[in-house]
């Protein structure tokens, strides 16, 4: 009888592997859609968009993006992560997913999802337009604490990535930004392109073509240290303002997608941003690319969590699951 039993179980061990690896083979069948929960022309999008044209030629089926915004890009992250678990719907989330954690209560947690690769980051600044006349950091805040309201600073709804920057700065060094919020990069660098708002706190690959141009002045970027596409513009830390803050970008899966699927879909990502086009295209694009698996990406997120929650904590940016 235990003879029996015994060859029972193995026949279906083998037969449930060869199912899982005929599954993983005929996957994807079909189109993949990123989630990109913020607005066509910002940086998620633009991140979004070039991944799927590049995974599209790996997968074999099409990776389209469908824009889903609303909650300071909340909606977006819900609209992915309450999908159907079948591999064919992936989102994309930046650091406002862990600062949105803080601030809304009906955010997605990241117990609700499953990372899947790391893009990379994508470093903050703050930047006014050049006929302000304001040349440094130093400048700008004399001006705003001589001057209360005459510069107003666009930047995301709170909880967004550069309404965490914008806010950090205020904190940091007791300031007023006078913050103007807008849904996403793009509508945040049309206000300040048209003079709505006369400073904003975008990364820097938003507006760095703006810069060379002249039309608008990066003063200072929020990182560790300069960034490619605007070698002249000194970091905050190089000027006396001690700050490290800005955006990243990593896709994600929702819970319950079977976990062959999930390792083909990473392979398919993680190969696509280390393939040199890409990475060219990015470069190209001003995104520095640092790729990472599922795994480190899962750390990475993590790390960030407990880097920034002190933060945000000071800053009196923490009113939901406080620690």
């Amino acid at each position: 009888m235990k003879r029996i039993v015994l060859a029972i179980g193995l026949v279906l061990a083998v037969f449930g592997f060869n199912s899982a690896a005929v599954g993983a083979a005929e996957f994807p069948e079909k189109t993949i859609t990123i989630i990109c929960n913020w607005s066509p022309g910002g940086g998620q999008d633009t991140v979004s968009r070039l991944i799927a044209k590049y995974a599209s030629e790996r997968a074999g089926v099409p990776v389209v993006v469908n824009n889903v915004t609303g909650a300071g890009g909340a909606a977006g992250v819900r609209f992915a992560a309450e999908a159907t678990p079948d591999g064919y719907t992936v989102g994309i989330i930046g650091s406002s997913f862990v600062a949105r954690n803080y601030s809304n209560a009906e955010a997605t947690e990241l117990s609700e999802i499953d990372p899947l690769a790391f893009f990379g980051p994508d470093p903050g600044a703050l930047t006014v337009r050049a006929d302000t006349g304001i040349n440094s950091l130093s400048e700008y805040f004399d001006k705003i604490k001589s001057s209360p309201g005459d510069l107003m600073n666009g930047n995301d709804p709170p909880g967004g990535s550069s309404a965490v920057v914008a806010s950090l700065i205020e904190s940091t060094f007791d300031v007023n930004m006078s913050q103007v919020p807008y849904k996403g990069y793009a509508a945040t660098k049309a206000a300040l392109l048209s003079g709505e708002v006369q400073s904003a706190t975008l990364p820097v690959a938003q507006v760095s073509e703006e810069h060379k141009a002249g039309s608008l002045k990066i003063l200072g970027v929020t990182s560790t240290k300069r960034h490619f596409k605007a070698p002249d513009v000194p970091t905050f830390a190089e000027q006396g303002f001690e700050l490290v803050a800005g955006d990243w970008r990593a896709l994600f899966v929702p819970k319950g997608v079977p976990y062959m699927r999930r390792m083909v879909l990473e392979d398919i990502f993680l190969k696509t941003m280390m393939d040199p086009e890409f990475m060219k295209a990015a470069e190209t694009a001003g995104y520095v690319v640092t790729p990472m698996n599922s795994v480190d990406t899962l750390g990475a997120i993590n790390n960030h969590d407990q880097n920034v929650y002190p933060i945000l904590l000071e800053a009196g940016l923490v009113t939901q699951r406080k620690k």
